[in-house]
């Protein structure tokens, strides 16, 4: 399998501090990877380096075999779909859910003059349809719910075809039957064979949805643990991550973590 991202010695300098020092990370072609950490571990860092949306102060990321730094990011950037909370809230008020993914395609946030070929509107539709919202086509963008709003935004990041698909906090502000649907549609992505490699930020392992592969732990902004999830997301790892005992369990796919209570930590 070749290698679709690489962070090598990557260190990011803000402040005068290391928000990321050293960095190693590599993802490959049909693995789906979930970034777990407590705020400030540097997650967010991370994935906007991976999205080429940020440049490392010092080592090398390298997206698709290309290098940021050596290569237009704008030509990068269709490589890598992104979606995020922030992302959203920059779409203009009024814009069609169609149009609001259509517009993917030419990396734009709202319609403009481009002109659409029938392949455009249909590729968008069958993304909608296929995500469960696609009777919200004409619907208005910011009229819907948060939870459609989060499928909507998966499939305009599915929009350009890209070779990496990043998911930060999908599930934030969801509702458990939200965030259990969107759970369950992602799982469904996850096995796709001609999926891209999906990659998902969340604080919580109750968010990881079936079919993931891989963990990347972050501490302070470097690598605690990253490898094959099972040999990752174990309590030991997360207990030394979160600082604080914890329990970490495993059942049909997917994970559950509670802080042990004291006499329990005393029997250990």
């Amino acid at each position: 399998m070749r290698d679709v991202l690489e962070l090598k010695d990557v260190i990011v300098k803000r402040g005068g501090r290391n928000i990321l020092d050293g960095v190693n990370w590599r993802v490959n072609e049909g693995e789906r990877w979930v970034v777990l950490g407590p705020n400030g571990a540097g997650k967010t860092t991370s994935i906007q380096l991976a999205a080429g949306r940020m440049h490392p102060s010092s080592g090398t990321v390298t997206i698709v075999g290309e290098t940021l730094g050596r290569v237009d990011v704008n030509e990068l950037r269709p490589l890598v779909g992104l979606t995020s909370a922030s992302l959203d809230t920059r779409i203009p008020a009024g814009q069609r859910v169609l149009d609001v993914v259509r517009t993917a395609a030419y990396g734009h946030l709202a319609r403009w003059r481009e002109i659409y070929e029938d392949e455009d509107t249909a590729r968008a539709q069958q993304l909608l349809d296929g995500l469960g919202v696609g009777s919200l086509a004409d619907r208005v963008f910011n009229t819907i719910s948060s939870g459609e709003t989060k499928r909507v935004g998966i499939a305009r990041a599915l929009m350009p075809n890209p070779e990496v698909l990043i998911l930060d906090e999908p599930t934030s502000g969801l509702d458990l039957g939200g965030r259990e649907s969107l759970l369950e549609t992602l799982t469904g992505l996850a096995a796709q064979p001609y999926a891209p490699v999906l990659i998902l930020v969340t604080h919580h392992v109750e968010e990881i949805p079936e079919g993931f592969t891989h963990a990347l732990l972050l501490k302070d902004g470097t690598v605690f643990a990253a490898g094959p999830i099972s040999e990752t997301i174990t309590s030991f790892n997360l207990s030394r991550v979160f600082g604080l005992p914890l329990e970490v369990e495993s059942s049909h796919g997917r994970y559950t973590a509670r802080a042990l209570r004291r006499e329990e930590r005393q029997s250990l």
